[in-house]
């Protein structure tokens, strides 16, 4: 946290720090005026005779006097403090040198316990402010409570004194048993104190440093039982994460960030959007007590998280015994965290499947943009086809949408209580070009020849529609923007082969109602078997991408998501299932989707050029009745051949058009066959390259 956003000490605590604990401070000196008690970096004792002048028995009960004064930081008439030159809130204390050396000898055992308590009584002023943070402030109440047992024991000792008890060799026995624990202590608040330690480091300074006293019980003990002290806070905070989701950490002292600049919005507007990574985090500095269940907490509080905003009510059953605050071991705490982690795991998993429906929701997905739904695809590109011949630029989408609901509603489709989430969209990109645009995905980084990403000057909605989902929180989660995306990739690439398929089969027609005319060595019957090979082919890739992609993959990802356990494997089996069929759709295969790309566009050439062949052999008076949408054979029971004389006057333009037929077959052969390397080479690799290549190798065969 900003410590300037923290709450500051009032004025009068510095200009008066006489009135806090941390009273060791160079003092102001006026002439004509002595220096006070304060020590300072030249001070002296103050006195007029120096304690040499004293018997022996004399010179214990002063050197006892000062002592004690000295246990608790206070300079005494013969052993003074002074600072140490060069290091900040370093002290040391001296005694006169005329002192009986037995006497000097035995201060100088005591004076490790009087510096100890001198730091680590300073360390509580500094650490008691508002802006050091809750574990900060919890280690200085237990520490206030330690030095409280501390002083009482010192002044019991200076009891003993006042009635002539207490000797030199008494204060050095009574004193011993505290030196271990101070001296232990006074190294952990330097440490700290050094680093600036807050929160996590505060809790694994302690730890470190308890392990490293395993061989004293009683410090070992004493450090464990501060650890826990300021431990207390802490696991107040992650009781709330683990519990509510919610994160109350008003310092930044909990192992979780939160970047509140991520919104839940984003999953369905943004496909780069990082919102279920790193709207919440771990941060570096972890308590070594809880690495271990870091990754868990992260997860317990993100699925609760989830729940309320959903406005769902958690009820978790927390029975006094196990909350963490009062958890008494390191076992207890995972415990607790793996049964809230399976409380709020099976209760998200149970939301978002039962009350949002996410079966139903990847069902109706697969109807529309898997295209699953067959008798709404026909009854759609019957009526939009007009529509979707214009530019992009030039497409209603309105028009598109209005369409669209009519589809549905005069189909099967009506019956599916989804169908009102369904849009329609237009790109401005090939489908290429849109690859290569996502970052994320290996077609990008396959450094493709530039003149294969130009754009066509005559591209056409039929290349660029797609279709868009409505897509609501908390299911954004798993059908997110770059979920949708992958969906509409997969989409586009089968609509348009639909809409191949489908200008074929209407050449195709075109050619199965002339069978009664002879046409044995004509044109149209070189034609009528191109046309037949070129059905076969996208005939083939369009089973390939439904029966051996498509629906192998959904039916192992369904019964994946009927096993799963958390939301985190939903997410996972479904961004997978997306993946593996992206890559065995060939939409990850640059070389591959270029070569398919350019059969499907021979196709298309050969499909609209098949009314100039036809009609070159043919007398028809209105070649529009060969291609309107009646599928009856009546349109074909006028057509004849021809004359003679005819066909001697049209002969240059026939020998033209039979041309263009094998100028069609060679070019297509040629595409076709181009591919048997590219699938054998990465067969090895991607056996799905293999049952692609039995699929539509073959075509072409029965020539």
């Amino acid at each position: 946290m900003d410590s300037s956003a923290a709450i500051a000490t009032p004025p009068w605590n510095l200009r008066r720090p006489f009135l806090t604990g941390q009273f060791y401070q160079e003092v102001k000196v006026t002439p004509g005026t002595t220096e006070g008690k304060g020590f300072s970096v030249d001070s002296s004792s103050g006195t007029d005779k120096v304690i040499g002048c004293y018997h022996a028995t004399i010179q214990e009960l002063i050197v006892i006097d000062d002592l004690l004064s000295a246990l608790l930081g206070i300079e005494g008439r013969y052993i003074s403090i002074k600072k140490v030159r060069g290091k900040e809130d370093a002290i040391t204390f001296q005694v006169d040198a005329s002192m009986d050396l037995a006497l000097q000898e035995f201060s100088k055992r005591l004076f490790p316990l009087c510096e100890s308590y001198i730091l680590i009584n300073q360390f509580v002023e500094t650490r008691s402010q508002f802006k050091t943070g809750l574990v900060n402030h919890a280690f200085a109440a237990a520490l206030r409570a330690l030095l409280l047992d501390y002083q009482a024991m010192v002044a019991q000792l200076e009891h003993q004194f006042r009635l002539g008890k207490l000797s030199i060799q008494g204060l050095w026995f009574y004193c011993q048993p505290m030196m271990g624990s101070m001296q232990a202590l006074s190294l952990v608040v330097k440490k700290a104190a050094a680093n600036n330690c807050s929160g996590s480091a505060v809790l694994n300074l302690l730890q470190s440093q308890a392990k490293a006293m395993a061989g004293d019980h009683v410090v070992r003990s004493l450090l464990e039982k501060m650890s826990q002290s300021a431990s207390t806070a802490y696991l107040r905070i992650l009781e709330r994460w683990v519990y509510e989701g919610v994160i109350e950490d008003p310092y930044g002292e909990f192992f979780i960030a939160e970047n509140k600049s991520l919104q839940k919005e984003s999953l369905t507007q943004d496909y780069d959007t990082k919102y279920w990574q790193q709207r919440y985090s771990l941060k570096d500095e972890i308590p070594s007590f809880l690495a271990n269940a870091a990754e868990t907490i992260l997860i317990t509080g993100k699925y609760l998280n989830v729940m309320r905003e959903c406005e769902h009510s958690i009820q978790i059953p927390v029975a006094e015994k196990s909350k963490l605050a009062i958890a008494g071991s390191n076992h207890h705490y995972l415990e607790c965290i793996k049964s809230a982690y399976d409380f709020a795991s099976g209760e998200l998993l149970n939301l978002v499947k039962n009350k949002y429906d996410l079966m139903g929701k990847l069902q109706s997905i697969k109807h529309y943009l898997l295209l699953d739904q067959g008798d709404f695809l026909v009854h759609f590109m019957d009526t939009v086809r007009e529509e979707l011949m214009k530019k992009p630029d030039e497409i209603s989408v309105e028009k598109l949408q209005s369409l669209l609901d009519l589809a549905l509603r005069s189909t099967a489709a009506a019956a599916d209580p989804c169908h009102e989430d369904l849009l329609c969209c237009v790109e401005r990109t090939t489908l290429l070009k849109r690859l290569s645009t996502l970052k994320d995905l290996e077609i990008s980084r396959s450094a493709p020849d530039s003149n294969d990403l130009e754009e066509p000057l005559s591209i056409t909605g039929l290349e660029t529609f797609s279709l868009n989902y409505k897509v609501r929180w908390p299911l954004s989660l798993v059908i997110s923007r770059k979920a949708l995306t992958k969906y509409q990739l997969i989409f586009r690439f089968l609509f348009h082969c639909k809409h191949v398929d489908r200008q074929l089969s209407g050449a195709w027609q075109v050619h199965q109602g002339l069978r009664k005319l002879d046409m044995q060595g004509t044109t149209v019957s070189v034609s009528s078997l191109l046309c037949r090979n070129m059905l076969k082919f996208i005939n083939s890739l369009l089973h390939y991408l439904t029966f051996e992609v498509l629906e192998p993959n959904w039916h192992v990802m369904l019964s994946r998501l009927q096993t799963a356990k958390s939301i985190d494997e939903v997410i996972q089996y479904h961004d997978f299932f997306l993946d593996k069929c992206l890559r065995e759709c060939l939409l990850l295969s640059p070389a591959l989707l270029r070569k398919v790309e350019r059969l499907k566009l021979i196709c298309l050439q050969y499909a609209a050029a098949t009314q100039r062949l036809i009609t070159s052999s043919l007398d028809i008076a209105d070649t529009d009745t060969l291609y309107n949408d009646s599928p009856s054979i009546e349109k074909y029971k006028n057509l004849k051949l021809r004359t003679p004389y005819q066909m001697r006057r049209l002969a240059p333009e026939n020998v033209t058009v039979f041309e263009s037929v094998l100028t069609f077959e060679k070019e297509f052969t040629f595409e076709l066959h181009s591919l048997g390397p590219i699938l054998s080479s990465g067969s090895r690799a991607e056996p799905y390259m293999t049952h692609l290549a039995q699929w539509i190798l073959g075509v072409g065969k029965d020539q």
